[in-house]
């Protein structure tokens, strides 16, 4: 005779870009040691891995696809499966920066880790008098692509920026990037000076993310210290 199904409880929570509302169960005991073997590697791209992995089964809406996601959603989605799943809150060690060596437990409420989002963003990018560039968020499954790595080379770079490009248009045409090869839109970069070129970085720099600020006290030197902690690496517990 078969062991009996346990049944698991289901919830709803609604997704930051979109808006739209998605189905999800807590992790089971195989998603747990997926994360446990991602966290030991330490390896950023193996984690960002893990996440993708256990979100993909932890999600019940039928048709959603965890690559169509932006980062921020798939950080939001995995810190709201995870309280649901081992507790509402997450321990992280904060290495103090007065003096860049003490480091301190502390205990965060996920219900105090927010979406930032910055007035200065924006997904339109005028490039000159007549065209603009209209942007979409990187998806997790780009950012595992390129390693997650903050010093990519300049085409891995341009790989990642082309990849974000969802038109270019006037007011008299418009252009799709799912129309046009990647050497097309490498090339249309590259015509690009360095301060339209800066407008793109800046839609990166300040894209919506994790973040949670808060007031850590040094036990050795006394000094209290304001903290930011931004990206789900640094609540990853």
């Amino acid at each position: 005779m078969p062991l009996p199904k346990i049944s698991t409880p289901t919830y709803e929570l609604t997704v930051p870009s979109t808006g739209k509302n998605i189905k999800f169960r807590p992790f089971l005991v195989k998603e747990e040691k997926i994360l446990i073997i991602a966290m030991e590697s330490q390896s950023d791209k193996q984690i960002a891995q893990a996440v993708n992995d256990v979100l993909s089964n932890c999600i019940l809406t039928k048709g959603v696809n965890i690559n169509d996601f932006s980062t921020f959603d798939i950080e939001y989605l995995f810190l709201n499966i995870r309280g649901k799943s081992v507790g509402e809150s997450v321990d992280v060690m904060i290495t103090c920066p007065d003096d860049n060596t003490t480091k301190v437990p502390v205990q965060i409420n996920l219900d105090d880790i927010k979406i930032l989002k910055n007035d200065k963003h924006q997904r339109d990018i005028p490039l000159d008098g007549n065209l603009t560039m209209r942007m979409k968020y990187p998806s997790m499954g780009e950012f595992v692509k390129n390693n997650f790595s903050v010093d990519m080379q300049v085409d891995d770079t341009f790989d990642l920026v082309c990849s974000c490009i969802e038109q270019v248009f006037s007011e008299e045409e418009s252009w799709a990037a799912s129309d046009c090869t990647k050497k097309e839109l490498h090339e249309f970069l590259e015509q690009l000076d360095s301060s339209q070129f800066k407008k793109i970085e800046q839609f990166f720099e300040t894209m919506p993310k994790l973040s949670h600020t808060l007031k850590v006290t040094n036990p050795n030197t006394k000094v209290v210290n304001n903290i930011t902690l931004e990206g789900l690496n640094a609540f990853f517990g």
